[in-house]
């Protein structure tokens, strides 16, 4: 991951710097830090006005990311207290944003993935629904009993975490309420989708939406509507594609969503996967026991979990 950049932006009464955050275990609960080189500062150590979860930091709104600019300029000082810096390695990562109030997931978003399924792109954006209570984090294993779905898929996809309260966005100000993007791998048990005819169960196992590793701030990302993205499984690219290929842009999803209902802090928008599910592959090539799977995405970063087949007795267990 290259070095963060030193540029800040100003914008208006916000500073804004190019910053990567994420949560990590410490002092036994989860802890906000902020990614600085192979370091991970503890903003709340660094700064106790800077709340210590990453849901109360969003919706502090822009106080609270003016505070975290400033912690970030005392680190490149070397003017930060030892005790509110970590080295990065043999932290525990957790999932970047643990329990947002909703998560929508975009549908048959990508033109080559339509093509591959043998349906009709749609005329306006398919939303469904993930449960929060799906979400790991890196490294965390993604578990499903084999008794319950036997057709276990992946989806690599781009997810968008919202800032600010949003209601009746329009085109030309989706960014503004837009914080940054994480990996998102959209888990899937294809034998439950079918069989359902909607998809929030097949979508909403335990485990079933692995998030991360960072959230990277929206000015880190200035193109995310042309980024590559991949999928590896056990280290075979399974899907290769660019944000280009979706059929809704980002503005366009806000634009839709919030016509509908209102976006809170911290909410996730997962933006769709290109071709190369292992469904609608020749033979289809579907997740088992111990496999790695890997989603990449370009500026973002890399998310890595393993699977797991599990017996009823140890259903929602999270690594």
């Amino acid at each position: 991951m290259r070095e963060l950049a030193e540029r800040i932006v100003e914008t208006g009464e916000e500073a804004i710097t190019l910053l990567r955050f994420v949560t990590f275990e410490g002092e036994g609960s989860p802890r906000l830090g902020l990614v600085a080189g192979d370091q991970v500062v503890d903003l709340n150590r660094a700064d106790h006005s800077i709340p210590s979860d990453m849901l109360a930091f969003l919706a502090a709104g822009p106080n609270a990311l003016n505070a975290a600019v400033h912690v970030h300029g005392l680190w490149k000082a070397g003017a930060l207290a030892s005790d509110a810096i970590r080295p990065r390695s043999g932290l525990r990562l957790l999932a970047p944003v643990r329990n947002p109030s909703k998560i929508v997931a975009v549908g048959v978003n990508y033109l080559d993935h339509c093509r591959e399924a043998g349906i009709e792109p749609p005329e306006e954006p398919l939303l469904f629904a993930k449960f929060p209570s799906s979400i790991v984090g890196p490294g965390d294993l993604i578990e499903w009993e084999p008794a319950l779905t036997a057709a276990v898929d992946y989806e690599a996809e781009l997810a968008v975490v919202i800032g600010r309260e949003s209601r009746n966005v329009s085109l030309a100000d989706a960014y503004d309420v837009v914080f940054g993007y994480t990996c998102a791998n959209d888990i899937t048990a294809r034998d439950l989708q079918r069989r359902d005819g909607q998809w929030v169960r097949g979508k909403s196992l335990d485990t079933f939406c692995p998030l991360g590793p960072e959230i990277v701030s929206k000015d880190e990302v200035l193109t995310p509507g042309d980024l590559g993205i991949f999928c590896r499984v056990n280290g075979d690219v399974l899907q290769s594609s660019n944000t280009k290929g979706m059929i809704f842009d980002i503005p366009a999803l806000i634009a839709f969503i919030t016509r509908a209902f209102t976006l809170l802090p911290g909410d996730l928008i997962l933006t769709g996967t290109p071709h190369g599910t292992g469904a609608f592959r020749h033979p289809p090539i579907l997740l088992r026991d111990g496999d790695v799977v890997d989603v990449e995405i370009e500026r973002v970063g890399t998310l890595s979990n393993q699977c797991r087949e599990i017996g009823p007795e140890h259903s929602g267990t999270k690594g």
